[in-house]
């Protein structure tokens, strides 16, 4: 699948289409942990209460 960026207010925003978050079990109030390589982004839901950790 390939995506573009979305505007929103002054930001970029990357729209996940429904069939995607159902297959995750995401809902609008899930929270989500962003990490990147340099090069790719990683977005995964937190689950049970896990919180992300602060990137160094």
């Amino acid at each position: 699948m390939t995506k573009t960026l979305t505007v929103h207010g002054n930001s970029a925003a990357l729209v996940i289409d429904k069939p995607i978050r159902d297959l995750l079990g995401i809902t609008m109030k899930t929270p989500l942990e962003i990490k990147t390589d340099g090069r790719s982004l990683v977005i995964t839901p937190l689950r049970n209460g896990r919180k992300s950790r602060k990137a160094a």
